[in-house]
């Protein structure tokens, strides 16, 4: 069956709300879903931020073909700016499996920096 619209926004709600809930149970019960805001979008999940309490920005993917990367990490960026956010990563489904602490996290290594850098030294 080849997937529809409609499915695929199916697809990305339950993978949104499997990562939300994953990190909520690891990292912070304030974390969820995030209502979609339209134009200014800030990402899909709320309240996650980093061990010095700087906002990041997670945009998820239940993509239905191939990886796309560099459009997926400029989106994410896009997303941080919007929110006033430290980082914008992305989350993307992983093939053959449904457990959300397997799936791929994605970002330039420069977030990566960002992500392990103290506040007083930002790159």
């Amino acid at each position: 069956m080849s997937r529809t619209r409609k499915s695929a926004k199916q697809a990305g709600a339950r993978f949104e709300r499997l990562i939300s809930d994953y990190l909520r149970d690891n990292l912070d019960d304030r974390i969820d879903r995030r209502v979609k805001t339209g134009a200014k979008d800030c990402g899909d999940i709320a309240n996650v931020r980093d061990s010095h309490n700087r906002r990041i920005v997670i945009e998820t993917k239940d993509y239905g073909g191939k990886l796309n990367l560099p459009q997926w990490t400029k989106e994410a960026h896009t997303e941080a700016d919007n929110d006033n956010a430290h980082v914008g990563l992305v989350i993307a489904k992983r093939r053959g499996t449904t457990d959300p602490g397997k799936q791929w996290a994605i970002m330039e290594v420069e977030d990566l920096i960002k992500l392990l850098k103290s506040p007083g030294n930002v790159l």
